[in-house]
């Protein structure tokens, strides 16, 4: 027999920890350290099986990590997994994450301006220290993914 380890890939995620906060809102840590807050809302909206999750929050609360850390679970066979939730976003959306993300599209104040359809004015006074709001958090996201999109299929047509 041959003993061989072969991987492929990354590791799966894995959750330490869940912890259930208002408005479905989910507070997850990783085995790797980091914390992420997610909004499962638009999750629990999205099928008819999640009906209960949604009317009953003390059901909500119950939520625990399965054994192996792959999911988070809920009584009644409800569950989602590690891998699902790694992909959502987090709600947490600061400034630092915003002047990032213009660094990584290589965006001047005019050009963010332009491209969130907002002022030069908010676009750096979201630099500094005011709160960014939820559609102008999701829209810069947007435009990171988008941006990173287009390299991972140039690259694809390339090779």
């Amino acid at each position: 027999m041959n003993d061989e380890i072969i991987s492929v890939g990354s590791p799966l995620p894995r959750i330490a920890r869940a912890e259930p906060l208002e408005k479905k809102l989910v507070r997850i840590t990783w085995n790797s350290g980091k914390v992420q807050v997610v909004d499962l809302a638009p999750a629990l909206l999205s099928r008819r099986v999640f009906i209960p999750l949604r009317e009953d929050n003390k059901l909500f609360r119950t939520m625990r990590v399965d054994e192996y850390g792959t999911a988070i679970e809920w009584d009644g066979g409800l569950d989602f997994s590690a891998l699902w939730l790694s992909k959502l976003p987090s709600i947490e959306f600061d400034n630092q994450a915003f002047r990032d993300a213009m660094e990584d599209l290589g965006m001047t104040l005019e050009g963010m301006a332009a491209a969130l359809e907002i002022s030069r004015r908010q676009v750096a006074e979201y630099r500094k220290n005011k709160p960014i709001p939820k559609s102008i958090a999701y829209a810069t996201r947007y435009l990171v993914n988008v941006k990173h999109k287009d390299e991972a299929d140039q690259l694809a047509m390339a090779g």
